[in-house]
């Protein structure tokens, strides 16, 4: 049984995707919610699935290597970032070489990098008069959205569309890939040949 630890910092639409994705898979399942705000949605969605919860501090993340030893106790083997807004640390890309994938709300390398997440994208995007934009799934390494690609699916942007309209339909291609390629990924399938 693979064990993936998923990290959202807000509401976790998507980590409530994975979970519910996974949910009697018998080779892979979502065994911590770990997240660095105490109020985030995505707890009481943990908590409706019984999954055990994790509260990051920047100090215990940064500085004393803690999540380590949290991810031995439920023996972790894969993270995924479903909305997760701090950098990763060097430690644990180190740690987990390959095993930590992260979605990004834009056609990376596009509208990537430090300051680019939400709905920042979305505005960025429709103020440069983008016809296309989508979601890139991506391994994580010492820098913000620069990993390897593993997947990206595109979406069309209409004239008409807000930027709050850009974030729906990319929100929407999110939900439909995002477990999905993280099964491929676990499960030794070759979801970097695949885009839509």
């Amino acid at each position: 049984m693979k064990n993936i630890a998923v990290f959202a910092s807000g509401t976790g639409s998507n980590a409530a995707k994975i979970i519910e994705y996974f949910a009697g898979h018998k080779n892979i399942r979502v065994a911590l919610i770990v997240s660095n705000k105490a109020t985030a949605k995505v707890l009481d969605t943990a908590a409706a699935h019984r999954i055990p919860t994790h509260i990051l501090t920047r100090a215990s993340f940064y500085q004393t290597k803690d999540i380590l030893k949290v991810f031995n106790t439920y023996s972790v083997d894969f993270v995924a970032l479903a909305g997760f807004l701090w950098l990763i640390p060097d430690y644990l890309v180190r740690a987990f070489p390959e095993k930590i994938v992260n979605i990004h709300p834009a056609l990376l390398p596009k509208y990537g990098g430090k300051g680019m997440y939400g709905m920042h994208i979305h505005r960025a995007v429709k103020a440069a008069g983008e016809t296309e934009t989508g979601m890139t799934i991506h391994f994580v390494n010492e820098k913000y959205d620069e990993g390897n690609i593993i997947f990206q699916a595109k979406t069309k942007i209409e004239a008409e569309d807000t930027a709050e309209d850009i974030q729906k339909k990319v929100l929407r291609s999110e939900h439909e890939h995002f477990a999905r390629v993280i099964e491929e990924v676990l499960e030794g399938g070759d979801a970097s040949k695949k885009s839509a």
